[in-house]
């Protein structure tokens, strides 16, 4: 049992990562997700994509923002926003590949 308290993260790692997962857990924030994971795209194209207004989906970025999932750069007036990094994909990888099997 030692082996297994030492290796559990700190509170703060948890509460973190507790974030992302909650993150993760609204559909339209995955679909914002999913869609990035296929190439980066504004706002307005997002809106698209989502089905939901762009005041919304600017909304959901900005919370996707704070949990580092993704980030931003400046196209002129726009900002075209992509997945933060590699473990991004790689949890939407997994995550729809563990729900698409079956029991």
């Amino acid at each position: 049992m030692a082996r297994v308290l030492e290796a559990q993260p700190g509170s703060t790692q948890l509460s973190l990562v507790a974030d992302i997962f909650a993150a993760l857990s609204d559909p339209t924030r995955l679909r914002i997700l999913l869609a990035l994971s296929r190439e980066d795209l504004c706002v307005c194209d997002l809106a698209a994509v989502t089905g939901v207004s762009s005041s919304a989906v600017s909304h959901q970025l900005r919370l996707l923002r704070d949990r580092r999932l993704v980030s931003f750069r400046r196209e002129g007036k726009r900002a075209v926003y992509r997945l933060a990094d590699s473990h991004v994909a790689a949890l939407l990888a997994q995550g729809t590949q563990h729900a698409g099997e079956r029991a």
